[in-house]
Protein backbone atom coordinates (compact mmCIF):
# COMPACT_ATOMS: atom_id res chain seq x y z
CA UNK A 1 0.00 0.00 0.00
CA UNK A 2 1.26 3.64 -0.90
CA UNK A 3 1.91 5.75 1.76
CA UNK A 4 -0.50 8.31 0.91
CA UNK A 5 -3.51 6.39 0.34
CA UNK A 6 -6.49 8.35 2.74
CA UNK A 7 -7.87 5.90 4.61
CA UNK A 8 -11.57 5.34 5.88
CA UNK A 9 -13.07 5.35 8.76
CA UNK A 10 -13.32 1.74 9.31
CA UNK A 11 -9.91 1.23 8.19
CA UNK A 12 -7.95 2.83 11.28
CA UNK A 13 -7.01 -0.33 13.23
CA UNK A 14 -5.39 -1.09 10.03
CA UNK A 15 -3.46 2.22 9.64
CA UNK A 16 -2.68 1.93 12.89
CA UNK A 17 -0.65 -0.79 12.67
CA UNK A 18 0.81 0.58 8.99
CA UNK A 19 1.93 3.88 11.11
CA UNK A 20 3.75 1.63 13.64
CA UNK A 21 5.60 -0.77 11.58
CA UNK A 22 6.83 2.57 9.61
CA UNK A 23 7.67 3.69 12.76
CA UNK A 24 9.79 0.62 13.64
CA UNK A 25 11.59 0.61 10.52
CA UNK A 26 12.51 4.08 10.32
CA UNK A 27 13.62 3.53 14.32
CA UNK A 28 15.83 0.48 13.24
CA UNK A 29 17.36 2.43 9.64
CA UNK A 30 18.31 5.45 12.00
CA UNK A 31 19.47 3.69 15.45
CA UNK A 32 20.73 0.80 13.10
CA UNK A 33 18.92 -1.85 15.37
CA UNK A 34 17.16 -4.63 14.57
CA UNK A 35 13.13 -4.95 14.75
CA UNK A 36 12.80 -7.40 12.46
CA UNK A 37 10.99 -10.08 14.54
CA UNK A 38 8.97 -7.06 15.92
CA UNK A 39 7.80 -5.89 12.59
CA UNK A 40 7.20 -9.44 11.40
CA UNK A 41 4.96 -10.25 14.17
CA UNK A 42 3.17 -6.64 13.73
CA UNK A 43 2.72 -7.34 9.83
CA UNK A 44 1.35 -10.95 10.58
CA UNK A 45 -1.22 -9.07 12.86
CA UNK A 46 -1.58 -6.25 9.94
CA UNK A 47 -2.79 -8.98 7.09
CA UNK A 48 -4.98 -11.05 9.58
CA UNK A 49 -7.06 -7.58 10.28
CA UNK A 50 -6.72 -6.74 6.45
CA UNK A 51 -7.97 -10.28 5.97
CA UNK A 52 -11.14 -10.02 8.81
CA UNK A 53 -12.03 -6.10 7.88
CA UNK A 54 -11.86 -6.57 3.69
CA UNK A 55 -13.75 -10.12 3.80
CA UNK A 56 -16.66 -9.02 5.59
CA UNK A 57 -17.54 -5.29 4.25
CA UNK A 58 -20.97 -4.18 4.68
CA UNK A 59 -23.65 -2.73 1.58
CA UNK A 60 -22.50 1.10 3.46
CA UNK A 61 -18.54 0.57 3.67
CA UNK A 62 -18.74 -0.35 0.23
CA UNK A 63 -19.89 2.63 -0.55
CA UNK A 64 -17.43 4.27 1.60
CA UNK A 65 -14.87 2.83 -1.22
CA UNK A 66 -16.82 3.07 -4.24
CA UNK A 67 -16.23 6.95 -2.77
CA UNK A 68 -13.21 7.31 -1.80
CA UNK A 69 -11.15 10.20 -3.03
CA UNK A 70 -8.30 8.23 -4.35
CA UNK A 71 -10.33 5.97 -6.56
CA UNK A 72 -9.49 5.89 -9.89
CA UNK A 73 -12.01 8.17 -11.95
CA UNK A 74 -13.14 7.82 -15.72
CA UNK A 75 -9.71 9.47 -17.33
CA UNK A 76 -7.52 7.24 -15.55
CA UNK A 77 -9.17 4.17 -17.11
CA UNK A 78 -8.85 5.86 -20.48
CA UNK A 79 -5.44 7.19 -20.02
CA UNK A 80 -4.98 2.93 -18.97
CA UNK A 81 -7.06 1.27 -21.28
CA UNK A 82 -7.11 3.18 -24.95
CA UNK A 83 -4.52 4.80 -26.98
CA UNK A 84 -4.75 8.18 -28.88
CA UNK A 85 -7.74 9.81 -27.05
CA UNK A 86 -9.44 12.36 -28.86
CA UNK A 87 -11.98 14.47 -26.53
CA UNK A 88 -14.75 15.45 -27.98
CA UNK A 89 -16.74 18.61 -26.46
CA UNK A 90 -20.44 20.07 -26.58
CA UNK A 91 -23.88 18.87 -27.04
CA UNK A 92 -24.40 21.39 -29.99
CA UNK A 93 -27.39 22.59 -28.12
CA UNK A 94 -26.13 25.07 -25.33
CA UNK A 95 -22.96 24.26 -23.60
CA UNK A 96 -19.67 22.12 -22.61
CA UNK A 97 -20.37 20.32 -19.62
CA UNK A 98 -17.49 18.71 -17.58
CA UNK A 99 -19.11 16.41 -15.65
CA UNK A 100 -19.39 14.31 -18.81
CA UNK A 101 -16.29 13.54 -20.76
CA UNK A 102 -16.18 11.44 -23.92
CA UNK A 103 -14.55 11.27 -27.29
CA UNK A 104 -12.95 8.94 -30.04
CA UNK A 105 -9.34 6.65 -28.71
CA UNK A 106 -8.25 3.00 -29.80
CA UNK A 107 -8.96 -0.42 -27.64
CA UNK A 108 -6.51 -3.34 -28.23
CA UNK A 109 -5.88 -1.35 -31.59
CA UNK A 110 -9.69 -0.51 -32.39
CA UNK A 111 -11.32 2.36 -32.98
CA UNK A 112 -13.94 2.90 -30.26
CA UNK A 113 -15.80 5.94 -28.47
CA UNK A 114 -15.30 6.13 -25.05
CA UNK A 115 -17.70 7.95 -22.19
CA UNK A 116 -18.32 8.38 -18.35
CA UNK A 117 -18.78 10.34 -15.42
CA UNK A 118 -15.81 12.43 -14.28
CA UNK A 119 -15.08 13.50 -10.77
CA UNK A 120 -12.54 15.88 -9.27
CA UNK A 121 -9.33 15.50 -7.28
CA UNK A 122 -9.20 19.00 -6.01
CA UNK A 123 -11.72 21.17 -4.58
CA UNK A 124 -11.44 23.70 -7.83
CA UNK A 125 -11.79 20.88 -10.43
CA UNK A 126 -14.66 19.11 -8.45
CA UNK A 127 -16.55 22.06 -8.92
CA UNK A 128 -15.86 22.39 -12.65
CA UNK A 129 -16.57 19.09 -12.67
CA UNK A 130 -19.62 19.38 -10.49
CA UNK A 131 -18.72 16.71 -8.19
CA UNK A 132 -19.26 13.91 -11.53
CA UNK A 133 -23.00 15.14 -11.88
CA UNK A 134 -24.07 16.35 -15.16
CA UNK A 135 -26.84 18.66 -16.88
CA UNK A 136 -28.51 17.62 -19.32
CA UNK A 137 -26.12 18.90 -21.93
CA UNK A 138 -23.96 16.05 -20.46
CA UNK A 139 -26.23 13.26 -21.28
CA UNK A 140 -26.55 15.17 -25.06
CA UNK A 141 -23.76 15.40 -25.26
CA UNK A 142 -22.95 11.50 -24.71
CA UNK A 143 -25.97 10.51 -26.51
CA UNK A 144 -24.27 12.45 -29.75
CA UNK A 145 -21.24 10.37 -29.14
CA UNK A 146 -23.20 7.28 -29.10
CA UNK A 147 -24.91 8.29 -32.42
CA UNK A 148 -21.82 9.04 -33.87
CA UNK A 149 -20.17 5.40 -32.98
CA UNK A 150 -23.21 3.72 -34.07
CA UNK A 151 -23.07 6.05 -37.48
CA UNK A 152 -19.15 4.71 -37.94
CA UNK A 153 -19.91 1.31 -36.49
CA UNK A 154 -17.55 1.64 -33.42
CA UNK A 155 -18.11 -0.07 -30.29
CA UNK A 156 -19.31 2.08 -27.17
CA UNK A 157 -17.26 2.01 -23.47
CA UNK A 158 -19.33 4.16 -20.86
CA UNK A 159 -17.44 4.37 -17.60
CA UNK A 160 -20.21 5.39 -14.74
CA UNK A 161 -19.31 7.43 -11.99
CA UNK A 162 -21.57 9.49 -10.48
CA UNK A 163 -23.91 9.98 -7.38
CA UNK A 164 -26.73 11.05 -9.93
CA UNK A 165 -27.55 13.68 -12.62
CA UNK A 166 -27.40 17.27 -10.89
CA UNK A 167 -31.39 17.89 -9.95
CA UNK A 168 -30.48 21.93 -9.54
CA UNK A 169 -33.17 24.55 -11.53
CA UNK A 170 -30.95 25.27 -14.30
CA UNK A 171 -30.66 21.39 -14.97
CA UNK A 172 -34.48 21.14 -14.68
CA UNK A 173 -35.18 23.94 -16.74
CA UNK A 174 -33.23 22.48 -19.40
CA UNK A 175 -34.91 19.41 -19.36
CA UNK A 176 -33.27 16.89 -17.13
CA UNK A 177 -35.82 14.40 -17.24
CA UNK A 178 -35.94 14.33 -20.93
CA UNK A 179 -32.56 14.12 -21.62
CA UNK A 180 -32.25 11.32 -19.81
CA UNK A 181 -35.10 9.79 -20.98
CA UNK A 182 -34.38 10.15 -24.65
CA UNK A 183 -31.04 8.39 -23.83
CA UNK A 184 -33.04 5.54 -22.69
CA UNK A 185 -34.42 5.28 -25.72
CA UNK A 186 -31.51 6.17 -28.21
CA UNK A 187 -29.50 2.89 -26.47
CA UNK A 188 -32.17 0.08 -26.87
CA UNK A 189 -31.89 1.01 -30.06
CA UNK A 190 -28.39 1.66 -30.67
CA UNK A 191 -27.02 -0.81 -33.23
CA UNK A 192 -23.47 -1.23 -32.46
CA UNK A 193 -22.13 -2.98 -29.25
CA UNK A 194 -22.04 -1.06 -25.96
CA UNK A 195 -20.60 -2.49 -23.10
CA UNK A 196 -21.30 0.04 -19.56
CA UNK A 197 -19.13 -0.12 -16.56
CA UNK A 198 -19.81 0.74 -13.04
CA UNK A 199 -16.48 1.78 -11.67
CA UNK A 200 -17.59 3.88 -8.21
CA UNK A 201 -20.52 5.23 -7.84
CA UNK A 202 -24.02 4.38 -10.04
CA UNK A 203 -26.48 6.00 -8.50
CA UNK A 204 -30.37 6.58 -10.19
CA UNK A 205 -30.86 7.72 -13.57
CA UNK A 206 -27.68 9.46 -14.03
CA UNK A 207 -26.00 6.21 -14.18
CA UNK A 208 -29.01 5.00 -16.10
CA UNK A 209 -28.40 7.23 -18.45
CA UNK A 210 -25.28 6.04 -20.00
CA UNK A 211 -26.04 2.46 -18.72
CA UNK A 212 -28.11 0.60 -20.84
CA UNK A 213 -25.80 -1.16 -23.14
CA UNK A 214 -25.35 -4.61 -24.02
CA UNK A 215 -22.93 -5.61 -21.20
CA UNK A 216 -23.42 -4.28 -17.63
CA UNK A 217 -19.78 -5.02 -15.65
CA UNK A 218 -19.41 -3.50 -12.18
CA UNK A 219 -16.10 -3.25 -10.35
CA UNK A 220 -15.82 -4.98 -7.21
CA UNK A 221 -16.83 -2.30 -4.21
CA UNK A 222 -18.85 -0.06 -6.49
CA UNK A 223 -22.31 0.74 -5.95
CA UNK A 224 -25.25 1.25 -8.34
CA UNK A 225 -29.15 1.88 -7.30
CA UNK A 226 -32.11 4.20 -7.77
CA UNK A 227 -31.27 6.20 -5.42
CA UNK A 228 -28.09 6.94 -2.98
CA UNK A 229 -28.39 5.49 0.77
CA UNK A 230 -28.51 8.68 2.39
CA UNK A 231 -31.53 9.83 -0.39
CA UNK A 232 -33.32 6.51 0.58
CA UNK A 233 -32.97 7.04 4.36
CA UNK A 234 -34.27 10.55 3.85
CA UNK A 235 -37.72 9.34 1.91
CA UNK A 236 -38.19 6.06 4.05
CA UNK A 237 -37.04 6.51 7.25
CA UNK A 238 -37.30 10.41 7.73
CA UNK A 239 -33.88 10.31 8.89
CA UNK A 240 -30.90 10.56 6.52
CA UNK A 241 -28.25 9.72 8.80
CA UNK A 242 -29.88 5.86 8.69
CA UNK A 243 -27.81 5.43 5.22
CA UNK A 244 -25.99 2.78 6.76
CA UNK A 245 -29.47 0.81 6.86
CA UNK A 246 -30.42 2.14 3.35
CA UNK A 247 -27.30 0.90 1.71
CA UNK A 248 -28.53 -2.78 3.25
CA UNK A 249 -31.90 -2.47 2.05
CA UNK A 250 -31.29 -1.27 -1.40
CA UNK A 251 -29.06 -4.44 -2.08
CA UNK A 252 -26.73 -2.01 -4.21
CA UNK A 253 -23.41 -4.13 -4.10
CA UNK A 254 -21.82 -6.13 -6.98
CA UNK A 255 -23.10 -9.56 -5.74
CA UNK A 256 -26.31 -8.49 -4.85
CA UNK A 257 -26.84 -7.20 -8.44
CA UNK A 258 -24.31 -10.29 -9.74
CA UNK A 259 -27.57 -12.49 -8.43
CA UNK A 260 -30.23 -10.33 -9.34
CA UNK A 261 -29.04 -10.84 -12.98
CA UNK A 262 -28.95 -6.94 -13.15
CA UNK A 263 -24.94 -7.01 -13.69
CA UNK A 264 -22.98 -9.61 -16.05
CA UNK A 265 -19.90 -9.44 -14.35
CA UNK A 266 -18.33 -8.46 -11.32
CA UNK A 267 -14.48 -6.96 -11.88
CA UNK A 268 -12.82 -7.77 -8.80
CA UNK A 269 -10.51 -5.09 -6.97
CA UNK A 270 -7.28 -5.47 -4.75
CA UNK A 271 -7.79 -5.78 -1.34
CA UNK A 272 -9.26 -2.57 0.45
CA UNK A 273 -9.88 -0.96 -2.51
CA UNK A 274 -8.89 -0.26 -6.46
CA UNK A 275 -7.45 2.82 -5.29
CA UNK A 276 -4.76 0.71 -3.46
CA UNK A 277 -3.86 -1.00 -6.97
CA UNK A 278 -5.73 0.28 -9.70
CA UNK A 279 -3.19 -1.52 -12.74
CA UNK A 280 -4.92 -4.52 -10.60
CA UNK A 281 -8.37 -3.41 -11.56
CA UNK A 282 -7.67 -1.57 -14.97
CA UNK A 283 -5.96 -5.37 -16.48
CA UNK A 284 -9.01 -7.27 -15.13
CA UNK A 285 -11.05 -5.00 -16.59
CA UNK A 286 -9.24 -5.20 -19.73
CA UNK A 287 -9.50 -8.72 -20.03
CA UNK A 288 -13.53 -8.85 -19.51
CA UNK A 289 -13.98 -5.78 -22.06
CA UNK A 290 -11.78 -8.06 -24.63
CA UNK A 291 -14.05 -11.00 -23.94
CA UNK A 292 -17.12 -8.99 -24.23
CA UNK A 293 -16.71 -7.30 -26.70
CA UNK A 294 -15.51 -10.29 -29.18
CA UNK A 295 -18.81 -11.91 -28.48
CA UNK A 296 -20.97 -8.96 -28.86
CA UNK A 297 -19.02 -7.64 -32.51
CA UNK A 298 -20.26 -11.81 -33.85
CA UNK A 299 -23.75 -10.44 -33.82
CA UNK A 300 -25.46 -8.80 -36.90
CA UNK A 301 -27.08 -5.40 -35.65
CA UNK A 302 -30.66 -7.35 -36.11
CA UNK A 303 -28.91 -9.59 -33.08
CA UNK A 304 -27.69 -7.27 -31.19
CA UNK A 305 -30.41 -5.42 -30.54
CA UNK A 306 -32.90 -8.91 -29.92
CA UNK A 307 -29.86 -9.75 -27.45
CA UNK A 308 -30.08 -6.57 -25.47
CA UNK A 309 -34.00 -6.61 -25.87
CA UNK A 310 -34.27 -10.26 -24.08
CA UNK A 311 -31.24 -8.77 -21.44
CA UNK A 312 -33.65 -6.36 -20.15
CA UNK A 313 -37.02 -8.18 -20.34
CA UNK A 314 -35.13 -11.03 -17.96
CA UNK A 315 -34.15 -8.19 -15.72
CA UNK A 316 -37.32 -8.30 -12.31
CA UNK A 317 -39.33 -11.28 -13.58
CA UNK A 318 -42.70 -11.80 -12.16
CA UNK A 319 -43.39 -15.10 -10.49
CA UNK A 320 -47.21 -16.62 -10.98
CA UNK A 321 -47.09 -17.27 -7.00
CA UNK A 322 -46.68 -14.12 -6.28
CA UNK A 323 -49.65 -13.08 -8.19
CA UNK A 324 -51.86 -15.27 -6.75
CA UNK A 325 -50.97 -14.52 -3.10
CA UNK A 326 -51.46 -10.76 -4.75
CA UNK A 327 -54.93 -11.46 -5.98
CA UNK A 328 -55.69 -13.50 -3.16
CA UNK A 329 -54.97 -10.96 -0.47
CA UNK A 330 -57.23 -8.70 -2.95
CA UNK A 331 -60.09 -11.06 -2.66
CA UNK A 332 -59.80 -10.53 0.90
CA UNK A 333 -59.97 -7.11 1.12
CA UNK A 334 -63.22 -6.87 -1.19
CA UNK A 335 -64.97 -9.52 0.47
CA UNK A 336 -64.48 -7.24 3.82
Amino acid sequence: MADDIVGLEFEKPISELEVKIQELRSCAASEHLDFSDEIKVLEEKCEQLKQQIYSNLTPWQRVLIARHPQRPYTLDYIKALTTDFIELHGDRTFSEDAALIGGLAFFEGKPVVVLGHQKGRTVQESMRRNFGMPHPEGYRKALRLMKLAEKFNRPVLAFIDTPGAYPGIGAEERGQARAIALNLMEMASLKTPMICTVIGEGGSGGALAIGMGDRLLMCENAWYSVISPEGCAAILFRDSARAIDAAAALKLTAGELKAMRIVDEIIPETQGGAHRDPAFTVNALRTSLIKHLTDLQTLTPEQLLESRYQKFRSVGTWRETELEKVTKRRSKVKSA
